[in-house]
């Protein structure tokens, strides 16, 4: 399989990984919605984790791929309050913990890049 199949593969795989860890451990995902979210943290972590699963689905499927890719772009830009709010959240833990929580914020960038380089590369295929 070339790399640029493979690609969107591992973006869904990585999707369908996090999405299920949503409900399966939800408590260290609520820590981190943003509280001006109105309704229950739960609430929005089970939705995000079942946006991150029918995103996986979506890139998974040709036909869906080039739509899924760019909401997906679209969902890592939505989701990056959280991160900031774990990183201002864990800006007194341990220095380890610190620094994931921190890295978590430009790692934002090559996700919603590299969402984007999967819609493109469905458009070139269509």
């Amino acid at each position: 399989m070339p790399r640029s199949e493979r690609s969107p593969l591992l973006l869904a795989g990585l999707l369908a990984t996090v999405g299920a860890a949503h409900f399966a451990t939800p408590r260290q995902f609520d820590a981190i919605v943003p509280r001006a979210l109105p309704g229950s943290a739960r609430k929005w972590t089970y939705a995000s984790g079942a946006a991150e699963l029918a995103l996986a689905a979506g890139l998974a499927l040709p036909r869906t791929r080039r739509t899924a890719a760019l909401a997906t772009a679209a969902f890592f830009v939505g989701v990056f309050p959280a991160n900031v709010k774990m990183a201002v959240d864990w800006r007194h833990r341990p220095a380890p913990q610190k620094a994931a929580a921190l890295g978590r914020l430009p790692l934002q960038v090559p996700l919603v890049l590299w969402a984007r380089g999967v819609a493109r590369g469905a458009e070139t295929r269509s």
